[in-house]
């Protein structure tokens, strides 16, 4: 897939009222989508339905992965005044001025049995130029990757930052009350498309975590006579164990380059952070105080570990060395924090917080500076970063209610819950899907 043209597009802050779009190309400043600002306006954005086979269907994944991004406004396509677009001819633009339109996307599709090919353009409706041309070929049954896929391009086209649409989300599928509730190892898209199960329920599967540079993943699966911590290949189907230790084993993550797995061991009262080397399954014990540590979660270069300690008297939150030297503590703030989690890109820590009977997710920096609450209900929990370190995955719950999974941005401006059916929680974004 090659770009027939790129060029970093704009978008409208809040502050800018609506005939502010309307001035003439000349005379516009470029302007940019900032995923950093919680008073951007949604890029208006026209995405008629591509030609050919499941081009209506490909063009709605698009419009709803862009949506929930909380970036960008597609139009009702009602309002369109141009139709039957084609890829070889260029729109005609004051068509696309007059309803306001700032980037327009269309596209064609051509399949065969064996093979679907999707060409797209994206276009600067006021600048009247092509911004991003690509073409993309699968196998037919892999329509909706495609639509991730050019979901991710427009992204980062008009961001500037990576997309994250093309990935999957594993999390614990819940049925039952709470007398008799079923946790099962699941994973779908992201977007709560083609969900499936890993495990038969006969277990409760608890924290699974992706590898950063794999399709394996880490849970933790608790039993009448115990816990283990298992790692499944997601390719292979191959399923193995950490091993047996004495006391409870919970909370496992991978390290950064998939060569380590960090988790906590529980034994008579007082819980400690452990690693696992995979490559010959040395395992070093990291804390040695006499208090609740656990959530340990690497930095992105590895040399550094976010975890969870009572140490100071409530849960709060630590860093260490990978080594476990040097712990010493960053969280400040009212309340009781907890299950802090590295984003991919080092900016933040993400975490629970608890003050009363409310719990919040919040980032922090992690210096321990610029702490900032996202969310707050009667019950949020575990946040999961997705691969661009933008947005979170998170578990909410409301009083007698299901448990659910939604999504926040990192300016807390758009929450959103993932479109899945039944009751989950405890979720993990996985990395970008090759």
């Amino acid at each position: 897939m090659t770009p027939v043209s790129k060029r970093t597009v704009l978008a409208a802050m809040a502050a800018l009222p609506a005939s502010a779009w309307l001035v003439p190309a000349a005379a516009r400043a470029d302007i940019e989508v900032n995923v950093n600002r919680a008073d951007v306006q949604p890029l208006p954005i026209a995405i008629p339905g591509f030609t050919g086979t499941r081009g209506a269907d490909i063009a709605g994944v698009i419009s709803a992965d862009l949506q929930r991004s909380g970036l960008f406004r597609p139009l009702d396509p009602a309002s369109f005044v141009e139709h039957d677009l084609t890829v070889a001819i260029q729109p005609r633009f004051p068509a696309w001025q007059q309803i306001n339109a700032q980037a327009l996307v269309n596209g064609q599709v051509t399949a065969s049995d064996a093979r679907l090919q999707v060409d797209f353009r994206l276009w600067d409706v006021f600048a009247e130029k092509q911004l991003l041309g690509l073409q993309f070929a699968s196998t037919p049954e892999n329509w909706r990757r495609v639509a991730h896929k050019i979901s991710d391009a427009i992204y980062e086209q008009l961001t500037g930052e990576k997309g994250y649409f093309d990935t999957r989300i594993v999390f614990v599928a819940e049925k039952g009350g709470r007398g008799g509730r079923t946790k099962t190892l699941a994973i779908m898209d992201q977007d709560g498309a083609n969900p499936s199960y890993l495990t038969d329920g006969a277990a409760t599967i608890m924290t699974p975590r992706f590898s950063s540079n794999s399709q394996e993943i880490t849970y933790m699966e608790l039993r009448a006579d115990g816990s283990k911590i298992y790692l499944l290949n997601l390719d292979t189907a191959r399923r193995e164990s950490l091993g047996d230790f004495k006391g409870m084993v919970f909370a496992p993550r991978f390290s950064p380059d998939g060569s380590k797995v960090a988790f906590s061991v529980e034994r008579g009262g007082n819980s400690d952070i452990y690693v696992m080397d995979l490559r010959n399954r040395a395992t070093t014990r990291l804390t040695v105080d006499p208090s609740i540590d656990t959530s340990p979660s690497y930095s992105p270069d590895g040399t550094k570990i976010a975890f969870n300690s009572d140490r100071s008297g409530t849960p709060q939150l630590y860093i260490m060395g990978a080594d476990g030297s040097n712990p010493h503590r960053i969280s400040f703030g009212n309340g009781r924090y907890n299950t802090p989690v590295w984003s991919p890109t080092g900016e933040f820590i993400a975490f629970t917080k608890q003050v009363g009977g409310q719990f919040s997710i919040g980032v922090v920096r992690p210096d321990g500076t610029d702490e900032r609450i996202l969310t707050t209900s009667y019950l949020d929990e575990s946040p999961a970063w997705a691969p661009n370190g933008r947005v979170l995955v998170f578990t909410r719950e409301s009083p007698g209610g299901q448990r659910k999974l939604w999504t926040v941005d990192i300016t807390g401006r758009t929450q959103q819950p993932i479109p899945y059916p039944g009751a989950a929680s405890d979720a993990a974004w996985s990395p970008l899907l090759n």
